[in-house]
């Protein structure tokens, strides 16, 4: 793990309120229709990667799903969204973890990853990131991936990003994933600002 990553991000969670960081959702529109679009059973392995404190782990839990993971480097992110949940966060799985170091022990069934992925800037770190959804995915699968776009900002946090375009970001997983469906999303920020987003959906082969 990164010290200088890990601290970067725990300050970010530990000075700024949950709507104060540009990427805030109330409710993350896009995510969910991925969710559903792949209708999973409610016992299906469900992790979400850099999540911060984000209110996707919320509407798994009211869907009903059993076994979920939640996964950030922050741990005071984590434990913002800890206290969000109350009660009903000890039905999650919390991981502090740099996504590179992770080490899962069960396959998933999906894999949901918004604004993390595009931190990763070198070719060493990326292909890390693409074995390690390839190792971690059940056969069939799915894979979500929410980028800034090439039309999005460069940066996020102060931290320099990689855009991405649907070809792109499938030609990275193309090897053990097959494309299922790509979108754009205008991400109205909590500064009326807008960020265009990529997000690509795939199945493990």
């Amino acid at each position: 793990m990164e010290t200088g990553i890990k601290h970067h991000w725990e300050k970010v969670f530990t000075t700024k309120a949950y709507n104060e960081v540009s990427w805030f959702q109330e409710y993350p529109k896009t995510s969910v229709e991925f969710l559903e679009l792949f209708n999973l059973p409610l016992d299906a392995n469900i992790i979400d990667v850099g999540a911060g404190d984000s209110r996707f782990v919320d509407v798994l839990l009211e869907k009903g799903y059993r076994n979920i993971w939640v996964l950030d480097i922050s741990g005071a992110a984590l434990e913002r969204a800890k206290s969000r949940l109350g009660d009903k966060a000890s039905q999650v799985n919390w991981v502090v973890s740099d996504v590179l170091d992770f080490k899962p022990k069960v396959k998933f069934d999906f894999w949901h990853d918004r604004a993390a992925f595009h931190f990763l800037t070198t070719d060493e770190k990326i292909s890390k990131y693409v074995a390690l959804t390839s190792e971690s995915i059940s056969a069939n699968g799915f894979l979500v991936l929410g980028t800034f776009s090439e039309s999005g900002p460069t940066k996020c946090s102060g931290l320099e990003i990689k855009q991405y375009t649907e070809t792109s970001m499938s030609d990275r997983f193309n090897e053990n994933f097959d494309r299922v469906r790509c979108v754009r999303e205008e991400h109205a920020t909590p500064f009326n600002t807008v960020q265009n987003f990529q997000f690509c959906s795939f199945r493990k082969k």
